[in-house]
């Protein structure tokens, strides 16, 4: 059997700064299998993005392990293990669509073949938009050419650092209905950012609950919902259940104290 994709064990990153160090993560301990949707949640600067950056090598911890595909982050960084969704779509205006989402593949000199660009692009549902540019596209359709980006050279591993926060509530419904249809169809491994707990809940099959500052796990839920689950199943006992539990661990976690 295959390891886990993510393995961290007793992980904690201290921050050097001018008033004195800031812990952002302390002894974290987590597996992310193969396959599948972990959301973090939890409060602001509760370290939610910046194990997210270590898992990127953006940034690195201070102490204990971490290894992506079995490699160290650096390592999967530069065989090209994961791709990365950001929190704004962070397009460059001047380029089309399609020409944003071959930039990856111009960048690590890989084919950037009109065919692999397509394919990308109807995973996302954007066929036809390729010769548009970013200011012609909504904030949802721009968030959608950032994801086919971040597929452009096949990664098994996406990381998204909350791509729908900025959204309002009906374009980011239909984009988490669509990025469950991406992922039951990709089989990749997708570990989530958020701050909703009805987004979590719904994306998930495991949720990962985040304390205040030092970022620490306090609770892991797994979830057991359909892979096509659709919107309707937030109104379900079993849905209701698992967002109660997850609300009263950030409760426990203090995260509604300033």
């Amino acid at each position: 059997m295959a390891g886990p994709v993510i393995s961290a064990r007793e992980l904690s990153l201290v921050f050097q700064t001018a008033d004195g160090p800031v812990h952002a993560l302390s002894k974290v301990n987590l597996e992310v299998e193969d396959g599948g949707f972990v959301s973090f949640i939890g409060p602001s600067g509760c370290g939610k993005t910046t194990l997210l950056r270590v898992i990127a090598d953006l940034e690195t911890g201070t102490s204990g392990t971490i290894s992506v595909n079995g490699m160290s982050p650096q390592e999967a960084r530069l065989n090209r293990a994961y791709g990365y969704v950001f929190q704004a779509p962070a397009l460059y205006p001047w380029r089309t669509v399609e020409q944003n989402v071959g930039l990856p593949l111009e960048i690590m000199g890989l084919d950037r073949a009109p065919e692999r660009i397509a394919r990308n692009l109807e995973m996302v549902n954007l066929s036809g938009f390729e010769k548009k540019f970013p200011w012609q596209l909504s904030g949802g359709m721009q968030q959608r050419v950032s994801i086919a980006r971040a597929l452009a050279f096949d990664p098994k591993l996406l990381l998204m650092d909350e791509p729908f926060g900025a959204l309002d509530e009906i374009v980011r419904d239909k984009l988490n209905q669509q990025l469950l249809e991406l992922w039951d169809r990709t089989k990749k491994t997708v570990v989530f950012v958020t701050h909703s707990i009805p987004e979590a809940v719904f994306l998930s099959t495991r949720i990962v609950v985040m304390s205040p500052r030092p970022g620490r796990i306090i609770d892991v839920i797994e979830t057991n919902f359909p892979r096509n689950r659709t919107l309707d199943i937030r109104e379900t006992p079993e849905f209701l259940a698992i967002a109660h539990r997850v609300r009263e661990g950030l409760k426990a976690g203090h995260s509604y104290e300033d």
